[in-house]
């Protein structure tokens, strides 16, 4: 059979610009494109138009059902299956699909997270169509992206306040750009390369590992005689198996539309990496949940499972997935790249100041916007970035901000001060400086790298921070500049004033080092949440309330609904793990201390019983030892239930997720230290679970 190149089958499941340039008439493509590109509101008549081309060409494709495909805040995608079929007169069917099916669906809404927006007995939610992102076909389906609120209308899911962060930014960037006469600019728009990391193991071994099953990550386990010291399998040839798995995951994704481009080895043993290329941030948001999807059906066809847990293995790096962002024009302008002009330069720094000063005054917003369970464990474990938000510019883009600052010169050579729009900046090589894989917010010359988002975190939640932070940023700006008398010499002042006031986001060197935690807590006065109780709260923080609800991203009712819902799901998590190292002590860990204990004991009884006065030192130290951790094990395990019983005379959530930091991760790390312990003494044959050596490297 003949293979087909890539380009012939790149985006053969989706509806794309293609199939709707092709499928619609001159008329009804203009008008769906007016309303994709501009936002205008779409005609019915237009929405009928696309039902049918949509539905034809889904049914060419082979597939029987529509859903409304979207994102609630479970963290995961929701769909509803409903079948094209209608009943015709003559006792057969027909295949149906209308504009209404098209751009408006109702599931039941009440078991999905809402934060108490509504009563539980109150179902109807509604999905709304959203043609900015292409329609595709999954699994027979034609799967159409939508936004997804209540009855009332409140967003219910991660779709609607990007969105709403998408146009606050665009709106506020088109006020700063017209300034500068780009008035040929219609909108906006953030563009995101989300990389994403992941570990894959063996299904058999994944099956005999209830804590993996259960919770995504190993809760016992100790640490294998070779980790990740050697550095060896960082973009090392890859893997047979593995390889065989990217191929056939490439050829999914790029059916899809999934600019999937990079894939090599990551730092940890069995641990990868794969990149895409740049997309919208809407789109990229929509693509970087399938591709979440498709990894893990993709594996499993290969007799592997895919995990997407921050921190599946203690001891070896966990995954993270960084986001690449930044802006640009419908004219093809990336608006962090320098240009050649003093305007285009001064424009340059602008808006990279209003990036920095969006950084230093949401520095919470950013950190609550990657707050998870799993995250918990990865930040500032010198594997990903502190908890500490900062930002990283390279020497030579800070002396120029420091020059601008100071009015000193840049070049001593030239003596020049520079006068933004006046004299011409250096101009600026677009890898001007080295990476800082240490720092959460790095610029890489024409776009940001926020590096703390964990790998199996929605990205929607950190662009919708930073998207709205930046607009905020941006009005601000916009707001004097309009009304300025003298243009350049306001802007150059207010740059001035930007980095004066912000320099202390601004940091190049180690994240890692304890000097700098210090520094940027008692000298800079900077937000060190380490963990998501510790930073959720603050989403309600007034300055907060007042710049998401203003720049109408959030109302407040939404932010106070995901802020419970936030920490119900952190509690909901660590609870279900306390509960799984529970049952796994007790019926499958202690058991196998005691049958390994029993041979033992069996074996020291067989010695003395050929030669009287053996010593038998190995098996009796052995068996002493493994009395004594069964029964701290033993102990553990019931203060870790008593714990987890106490929990319910907390008073709110946020007292719970509290209790659990400083009650109940402790004691499960005291029952993990002990049943590690055991796990380096009882013989493999006894003991219940795959070790972290099979686990790691199990994959040939």
């Amino acid at each position: 059979m003949e293979t087909k190149s890539v380009p012939e089958y790149f985006g053969s499941l989706v509806f794309d610009d293609r199939q709707m340039r092709s499928r619609l008439s001159a008329k009804v493509y203009t008008s769906l494109r007016k309303t994709i590109d501009q936002g205008k509101k779409i005609d019915p008549k237009v929405a009928e138009a696309v039902a049918q081309a949509m539905k034809e060409w889904a049914l060419e494709k082979g597939a029987t059902h529509y859903t409304h495909w979207f994102q609630p805040l479970t963290g995961v995608t929701a769909e509803k299956h409903d079948s094209f079929i209608s009943p015709s007169l003559d006792g057969n069917v027909i295949m149906e699909f209308s504009g209404k099916e098209l751009i408006q669906g109702e599931p039941d809404a009440s078991s999905f997270p809402t934060g108490g927006i509504r009563a539980t007995f109150e179902a109807r939610g509604y999905t709304a169509w959203d043609p900015t992102s292409y329609a595709f076909i999954k699994d027979k389906t034609l799967c159409i992206p939508t936004a997804f609120c209540s009855y009332g209308g409140e967003a219910l899911d991660k779709k609607t306040p990007l969105l709403r962060s998408m146009e606050a930014l665009n709106k506020q960037a088109l006020r700063i750009l017209h300034l500068f006469g780009n008035d040929n600019v219609k909108n906006v728009r953030t563009s995101v390369g989300p990389e994403q990391e992941y570990f894959l193991i063996t299904k058999e071994m994944y099956d005999k590992r209830p804590d993996l099953r259960f919770t995504g990550r190993t809760l016992y386990g100790s640490r294998s005689p070779k980790g990740q010291e050697m550095d060896d399998h960082y973009f090392g040839v890859i893997k047979p198996r593995v390889q065989e798995f990217m191929t056939d995951l490439n050829e999914e994704l790029w059916k899809l539309g999934v600019l999937a481009k990079t894939e090599h080895n990551e730092v940890a043993p069995a641990q990868h990496e794969l990149a895409p290329i740049y997309s919208t941030t809407n789109i990229a948001t929509d693509q970087n949940q399938l591709m979440m999807e498709i990894m893990q059906k993709v594996a499993a066809k290969h007799g592997l499972v895919c995990l997407l847990h921050e921190k599946p293995f203690a001891g070896v790096n966990g995954s993270g997935k960084h986001n690449n962002w930044s802006m640009a024009t419908d004219t093809g302008i990336n608006l962090l790249s320098p240009g050649d002009t003093p305007y285009e330069n001064a424009q340059f720094l602008l808006f990279l100041c209003a990036v920095i000063k969006a950084v230093d005054d949401y520095q919470d917003l950013l950190r609550i916007s990657v707050a998870t369970a799993g995250n918990d464990h990865r930040l500032g474990a010198n594997e990903a970035p502190p908890a500490i938000i900062s930002v990283f510019l390279g020497d030579e883009l800070s002396a120029i901000l420091d020059a601008i600052e100071q009015d000193k010169p840049y070049n001593a050579a030239e003596q020049k001060i520079m006068k933004l729009g006046v004299d011409v900046l250096p101009a600026f090589p677009r890898d001007n400086t080295d990476r800082n894989r240490t720092s959460p917010f790095a610029f890489t010359g024409n776009k940001f790298e926020f590096r703390s988002l964990g790998s199996s975190n929605s990205i929607a939640c950190a662009n919708i921070m930073l998207n709205a932070a930046v607009a905020e940023s941006l009005k601000i700006y916009a707001d004097r500049l309009e009304g300025a008398e003298d243009f350049e010499k306001t802007l150059h002042e207010m740059i001035r004033k930007t980095i004066s006031d912000h320099k202390r986001i601004l940091f190049n060197g180690n994240g890692y080092d304890d000097a700098w935690v210090k520094e940027a807590t008692e000298v800079r006065g900077l937000c060190n949440y380490r963990t998501t109780p510790d930073c959720m709260p603050h989403l309600l923080d007034e300055k907060n309330v007042k710049m998401l609800t203003s720049q109408g991203v959030f109302t407040e009712a939404e932010m106070k609904s995901r802020c419970d819902i936030m920490l119900e799901n952190y509690c909901k998590q660590v609870r279900i793990e306390a509960n799984t190292m529970i049952d796994m002590a007790n019926k499958q860990i202690l058991p196998a201390i005691e049958c390994y204990a029993d041979k033992l004991s069996r074996c020291v009884s067989a010695k003395k019983a050929i030669a009287a006065g053996l010593a038998c030192n190995y098996e009796s130290a052995v068996v002493s030892r493994l009395s004594v951790l069964a029964d701290q094990i033993y102990e553990r395990s019931n203060e870790l239930a008593k714990a987890i019983l106490k929990l319910e005379d907390a008073a709110n959530i946020i007292e719970e997720s509290a209790a659990i930091r400083d009650t109940l991760l402790p004691k499960m790390g005291e029952l993990r230290s002990a049943a590690d312990e055991a796990e380096t003494l009882v013989s493999s044959e006894c003991w219940p679970f795959p070790s972290y050596g099979d686990l790691l490297f199990g994959v040939r």
